[in-house]
C-alpha cells in the first residue's frame, strides 16, 4: 500500500507547494483536489490544485515533472460534488466538470477519479436509484472510453440542516452498493473506501471489505469519535455534528489494526489517503501541517 493525503487540507497551497510539501514530509502519494477554480461549496471542498480546463501538452507535462521531481504520485483526482442534484443546472455545471476532471486524469496516467454519486435529498432512496439509471451509465461510459477508474465515496454528505432529511450521496451502506453495482456492471465503477463513514452509521466497518473486495480502487483513512453522551441527548434523527466529529487517525473510534489487517487479506496494495478534517488541527498553517505528520506516524504502524 502507498501512504498519502487529500490534497484539499492544504488549501492555500499551490499545486507545486502542496507536492513539496508532500515530499519533503515523506508521503508517497496524494489524492488531489480538482474543483472548479473559484467555487467553494463548503469546508474542504472548492479546492483546486489541478486546473482541469488547461489541456495543453505544456501544463500535463508540467504536473508530471512535479510529481517526478518529488517522487510522489498522484493516487487519483478528486471532485466531490452532488451529480444528482435537484436542481438541474447545478446537476449540469457538476457533471460537466466532473467529465473534464474524468478527461485530465486520463492525460496524466492517473487513470483514477475519486467522487460522490450525489442525490436529490429530498426524494426517497428508491427515487433516487431510479435517477442514478438516467444519469451514471454515460458518465461511466465516458470513463470506460478514457481509461479511467470511477471510485465513489460512502460519506452519506448529510451533516447539518442544509444536508437534511436525505444527504447529498447515495452510495452510502452495503444494501445500496449492490444495487448500484447491479445496475452499472462496470470495471471502471467501484469504491472509494472510507471507514469513518460506516462508524457513525453504526455499520459494520470491517466486514465491506471482503464482500466488495474487487471493488474498492481507492482507501481513506479518516477516524471518526462518535460522543455518546451527545448522542444520548440528541439521538440519531439528529443531525450527525450534533454526536460526532471526524478525528485524526488514532483519535477516533477506529481500530485501525482491525482495518489494515482487513485490507491485507483481501490483497489490497492500491493507495491509502488521510483526508483531514479534524477541527483542533486548523488554527494555522504549521497546525495543518502538524496534523499530516501525526497522522502519518501513526498510520505508518499499519503501512509503510
Amino acid at each position: 500500500m502507498k501512504l498519502g493525503f487529500v490534497s484539499a487540507i492544504l488549501d492555500t497551497y499551490t499545486f507545486e507547494e502542496m507536492m513539496g510539501t508532500a515530499s519533503r514530509l515523506g508521503f508517497k502519494c496524494v489524492e488531489v483536489a480538482c474543483w472548479p477554480q473559484g467555487k467553494a461549496e463548503r469546508r474542504y471542498a472548492g479546492v483546486s490544485h489541478i486546473d482541469v480546463d488547461n489541456t495543453s501538452d505544456e501544463y500535463v507535462a508540467h504536473i508530471k515533472a512535479v510529481c517526478a521531481e518529488g517522487n510522489v504520485e498522484i493516487s487519483s483526482l478528486a471532485f466531490y460534488p452532488n451529480p444528482m442534484d435537484s436542481d438541474l443546472e447545478k446537476r449540469q455545471a457538476n457533471i460537466d466538470h466532473l467529465m473534464k476532471v474524468i478527461n485530465m486524469s486520463s492525460l496524466l496516467g492517473v487513470n483514477m477519479v475519486t467522487t460522490f454519486v450525489g442525490r436529490m435529498q429530498e426524494k426517497t432512496v428508491e427515487d433516487n436509484i431510479e435517477e442514478f439509471k438516467k444519469v451514471w451509465p454515460n458518465i461511466v461510459k465516458y470513463a470506460e472510453k478514457k481509461g479511467v477508474k470511477i471510485a465513489i465515496e460512502n460519506c452519506p454528505m448529510l451533516f447539518g440542516n442544509d444536508q437534511w432529511p436525505g444527504g447529498q450521496n447515495l452510495a452510502t451502506t452495503p444494501a445500496i452498493w449492490r444495487e448500484l453495482f447491479s445496475i452499472i456492471d462496470s470495471p471502471s465503477f467501484g469504491l472509494n473506501y472510507d471507514p469513518s463513514h460506516f462508524v457513525w452509521q453504526m455499520i459494520d466497518y470491517i466486514k465491506p471489505l471482503y464482500e466488495f473486495r474487487d471493488k474498492i480502487f481507492h482507501v481513506h483513512f479518516k477516524d471518526i469519535r462518535v460522543y455518546t453522551d451527545r448522542l444520548n441527548d440528541y439521538g440519531v434523527m439528529a443531525p450527525p455534528l450534533k454526536w460526532m466529529a471526524p478525528k485524526l487517525p488514532g483519535l477516533g473510534d477506529i481500530d485501525w489494526g482491525k482495518y489494515v489487517s482487513a485490507l491485507t487479506d483481501i490483497g489490497y496494495d492500491g493507495y491509502t489517503c488521510i483526508e483531514v478534517e479534524d477541527r483542533a488541527f486548523e488554527s494555522s498553517k504549521e497546525r495543518v501541517e502538524d496534523s499530516l505528520v501525526l497522522s502519518k506516524r501513526y498510520m505508518e504502524q499499519f503501512v509503510i
